[in-house]
């Protein structure tokens, strides 16, 4: 279990999901209180706490008397501006009393598809961190549009962990953890403690556990596990109404389900193009390809690819695959999709006598890539 990660631990994210965050007509303050207390404690022990909350949408469909969330986008839009201003000033008044301040920051998967942006935003972020503020992050889903909308806040804390080098990713939600059916449901439902592999069976089981409230059930937890553990962090998902939840678990105590990571990191770079990269289009490439990217640790070459699917430019991140449609990583190319087509199954002497130039040797650079295991 992860007693000796949480000892060695120095930064974590805590998520809050929106189902712990509100009571039944407005926001659970005493709920909010306690978070508030619990990461004060852990800010005074030295740790930096970085919190993804939920419950702006929810609150605001409490403040508005509405029971579901509107299927227009206007009005979602409009619903999470309502609630956002009172979960910021809730917590703002909780942490005041533990002497902490707070800063707000919604982000959109724009901003962290953009490099630059991408880097601010963890400049911003470390620096609110060295000044002792707790950073409270959210999805700007006031201007959400599906084209820059990052999905669920499980996945924004998965991402906001990958981003900011996290030693831990703590998922708080209003079941204990991962079951082996809805225990909602069913009471013979077993709690699964940990997690080493990502088996079908286990996708199985989170897909019958949904949410309610917020946008993502217990399989967007299972892919943010699968996106944090793959880059060498832990994850943890356990109830969050446990008095004192996450000083008990760095006390050692466990609660709900460990998912267990990798032995090494993934370098921020690679996470970045793993998870934070929408591919704008494929490639597909022969079995000699395959062999030298995911064996050998080779760069991707002209030579190996077969066919091109989708219309990009040179510095899109790429998805490449087998023969038989097989997905087996991302990555950056150095030339767009119409000069692939003209080089696709040339040598690398060959391509400045096609194009007239040659500004790399590689349609992806070994550096530039994340294999399959690494973004699944």
């Amino acid at each position: 279990m992860p007693k000796q990660r949480l000892i060695n631990a120095r930064r974590v994210v805590v998520k809050l999901g929106s189902n712990v965050i509100t009571a039944e007509n407005s926001l659970n303050l005493a709920l909010i209180e306690s978070i508030s207390n619990q990461i004060s404690s852990l800010m005074d022990k030295g740790i930096e706490v970085i919190l993804v909350s939920s419950g702006a949408m929810a609150a605001g469909l409490r403040k508005m008397g509405m029971d579901r969330r509107p299927e227009e986008i206007p009005k979602r839009q409009a619903i999470s501006a309502i609630g956002q201003s009172g979960l910021m000033n809730a917590y703002e008044k909780s942490f005041k009393g533990c002497d902490k301040k707070v800063a707000q920051i919604l982000l959109t998967a724009e901003d962290l598809n953009n490099r630059k942006r991408y880097l601010n935003a963890r400049n911003t972020l470390n620096t609110l961190m060295k000044w002792k503020v707790v950073p409270i992050i959210n999805e700007n889903d006031t201007i959400m549009v599906e084209e820059i909308k990052l999905g669920d806040n499980d996945n924004l804390a998965a991402m906001i962990t990958l981003l900011m080098d996290a030693d831990f990713l703590f998922i708080l939600t209003d079941i204990d953890g991962l079951y082996t059916k809805d225990p909602r449901i069913y009471p013979n439902a077993e709690l699964i403690p940990k997690v080493t592999r990502f088996k079908k069976e286990i996708e199985d089981f989170a897909s019958d556990i949904p949410g309610t409230l917020g946008t993502g059930g217990m399989l967007s937890k299972i892919q943010a596990a699968q996106k944090t553990t793959s880059a060498g962090i832990p994850m943890i998902v356990a109830r969050g109404n446990i008095p004192n939840v996450l000083c008990h678990l760095f006390e050692g105590k466990e609660y709900g389900t460990y998912f267990v990571p990798k032995k090494e990191k993934m370098p921020s770079r690679k996470c970045w193009i793993a998870y934070t990269l929408a591919p704008k289009g494929s490639l597909v490439i022969d079995d000699g390809a395959v062999h030298a990217v995911m064996l050998n640790g080779k760069s991707l070459l002209a030579i190996g690819i077969l066919s091109v699917e989708g219309d990009f430019e040179e510095g899109a991140a790429v998805s490449f695959k087998t023969t038989a449609n097989e997905i087996i990583g991302i990555g950056l190319v150095n030339y767009r999709s119409l000069d692939i087509n003209l080089i696709k199954g040339l040598k690398t002497s060959q391509i400045e006598r096609c194009l007239g130039d040659k500004h790399y040797d590689e349609v992806i650079h070994r550096n530039n890539l994340a294999l399959n295991d690494c973004c699944t």
